[in-house]
């Protein structure tokens, strides 16, 4: 189970580059996007389409040539196979015919939207994957998320960035970082509240391009009662408004909207 990049193609490691040489045979998601990768860097092997259309029956190619004593690489289109891509059924299907798999870690958009989230490890998080596509599911799977007190990472297509937009205005506050086109010329990230991502998608076409990742961010711990207005008000002694606010908010998890009613009649004062 080889890792490939998840756009930078500089991001291949060493060691998949010797096993896509060594083996036998590819296993890939797609023909066509893996041969253009392959042909980057001269491999030149026999692939086998094994995606979701067909995962079970071309697990059976797979084994045929392993029961032969050959060596099958599997690549899917970018990052690391059966993570919210296809190859878990074909490791369940090769461990039961008695072989082996064995796992080359790389890329993986989970990891990279992660580590530029800012968001300590202590809490663990949780992976997603992708939401429900049907509008009633995906709202249902949203409202699981307002109990889920640690960090949540969603992947989502660009077709469907808006709908998830929408759907995620029960969270309100609770920031989320919005990962897009990872690792590529146009990559962009960004930390928002959540209910302000349709605003943000909106503010640029481009941003409706591209492949995603998010990550929601930890629920804030409760505060006790008068932490928000003591924070804010040591910290209007030194900084504008609208900081003081976004800072008191983000240390406390008090409202935004209650700190600045009250940063305003501080000020007022």
């Amino acid at each position: 189970m080889v890792a490939t990049p998840i756009g930078n193609l500089s991001d291949i490691s060493l060691r998949a580059l010797h096993v896509l040489g060594l083996v036998d045979a590819i296993g890939c998601e797609d023909t066509r996007h893996t041969q253009t990768l392959l042909r980057q860097y001269g491999v030149n092997k026999p692939l086998l389409p094994v995606h979701e259309h067909n995962e079970a029956e071309a697990a059976g190619t797979v084994i045929n040539r392993l029961q032969r004593g050959e060596r099958v690489a599997y690549v899917s289109d970018a990052g690391t196979p059966a993570i919210s891509d296809p190859g878990a059924r074909l490791v369940a299907a090769v461990r039961a015919a008695g072989f082996k798999s064995m796992p080359l870690p790389g890329a993986s958009s989970v990891t990279t939207a992660l580590s530029v989230a800012g968001i300590s490890g202590d809490s663990g998080f949780v992976f997603a994957g992708f939401l429900p596509s049907k509008a009633g599911e995906r709202d249902q799977a949203v409202q699981t998320l307002l109990t889920e007190k640690r960090a949540v990472v969603i992947l989502e297509a660009p077709h469907r960035m808006e709908a998830l937009a929408r759907a995620c205005a029960p969270l309100a506050e609770r920031a989320i970082t919005v990962a897009r086109e990872l690792t590529k010329q146009f990559e962009e990230i960004a930390t928002l509240p959540a209910n302000e991502l349709p605003e943000w998608l909106a503010a640029n076409p481009q941003r409706l391009r591209g492949e995603f990742a998010l990550v929601l961010h930890p629920a804030p711990q409760a505060a006790a009662a008068d932490d928000g207005g003591r924070v804010l008000k040591l910290l209007l002694a030194e900084l504008p408004l609208k900081t003081a606010v976004k800072l008191a908010a983000e240390i406390t998890g008090a409202s935004r909207n209650e700190l600045y009613d009250a940063a305003l009649k501080l000020k007022a004062e």
